[in-house]
């Protein structure tokens, strides 16, 4: 089960300096009220920037629709208005084969949208308009399906939002009494610097995987170098997992039992043409997670996580098609 913020994607190709007339720092997300979106779609539209794309979104939506693609069954508690963008939300994920609750539904509440602003390097650049997903609650929890999950997935957006601290050990005790591992996604360089102390939350002990790209983890830990910081990281996990773009990953773990400390380096395949960055590491924390549960090595997760990420930073949008997940499943892991 993973819970996160629910939002619908509109994707804008656009130069650098379009992007720094918007005032957004470029690779991060900022949160934005109604008012501050609507300016943001002004100015493209009076610069005649039009949008690319309309998709599904939501970092930990991305990562259960990766999960789901390659066959897994997940489940995912969000909050989403009663209105054409809510309808078009779920029916997208449960067309992917992504169960939600209709607990999710909150009744006159506005559907969260984000405006992701893709560069011509393909770096994503996001301003987000969280909607009633603000709000969401442990309410919006279903907690038989929680009981009936291996793991629980939490999005690190969701340390900007206070409406869910409180419930963050609910959740936490709630995967122990039933079992399931924990793991968690820091989601962007704004949330470490904005919110350690709702990551630290979400974390609480510790978790069995955590999930970051190398900037993330170095704030995180005031380490200098990625695999330094990726140790450091075990402090709050069993296995970390940091993403370092063309430079491949590095995963962290530790035994149960013991002090023995293993790092894995895996490289990134080459691509030819970076078009969009949008989803990467959505989609990395989500295939990694589905090989782990049905126990691949922590190489072959990594490998396989890495060559679904390759793929999506070659197209426009957060997701592949589902098909597209399965073949190179069958390509990597049966190599």
């Amino acid at each position: 089960m993973a819970i996160g913020n629910a939002l619908v994607d509109h994707e804008y190709v656009l130069s650098d300096a379009a992007l720094e007339e918007t005032d957004l720092t470029k690779g991060n997300m900022t949160l934005a009220d109604i008012e501050e979106q609507q300016q943001l779609l002004a100015y493209f539209k009076l610069a005649e920037i039009e949008p690319s794309k309309q998709a599904g979104g939501g970092s930990a939506a991305n990562t259960m629709y990766a999960f789901a693609s390659l066959g897994g069954k997940p489940f995912y508690a969000c909050r989403v208005g009663d209105d054409s963008q809510g309808a078009f939300y779920l029916k997208d994920l449960h067309e992917a084969g992504v169960a939600t609750s209709e607990k999710s539904i909150h009744t006159g509440g506005v559907t969260g949208s984000c405006v992701v602003a893709v560069t011509e390097d393909g770096e994503r650049t996001m301003q987000t308009y969280l909607g009633t997903s603000s709000d969401i609650t442990a309410d919006n929890v279903n907690f038989e399906a929680l009981a009936q999950s291996d793991w629980l997935y939490i999005e690190g957006y969701l340390a900007m939002s206070e409406s869910i601290q409180p419930s963050m050990t609910q959740l936490r005790q709630q995967a122990g009494i039933h079992g399931a591992k924990i793991a968690v996604s820091f989601a962007d360089p704004a949330v470490v610097k904005f919110a350690k102390e709702g990551l630290l939350n979400m974390l609480g002990n510790t978790v069995a995987v955590i999930f970051c790209n190398s900037e993330e983890a170095k704030l995180f830990t005031d380490k200098k170098q990625v695999k330094a910081a990726a140790r450091a990281l075990l402090d709050y996990c069993q296995t970390a997992v940091v993403t370092d773009g063309a430079n491949g990953a590095i995963i962290a773990h530790k035994s149960d039992n013991t002090s023995e400390i293993e790092i894995y380096d895996i490289a990134t395949p080459a691509v030819a043409n970076v078009i969009d960055t949008n989803g990467a590491g959505d989609n990395y924390a989500g295939t990694f997670l589905y090989a782990l549960s049905q126990q691949y090595s922590l190489l072959e997760c990594g490998r396989l996580a890495s060559e679904v990420s390759a793929q999506v930073i070659q197209q426009f949008g957060p997701r592949l098609a589902s098909q597209d997940y399965k073949d190179i499943a069958q390509r990597v892991l049966s190599a």
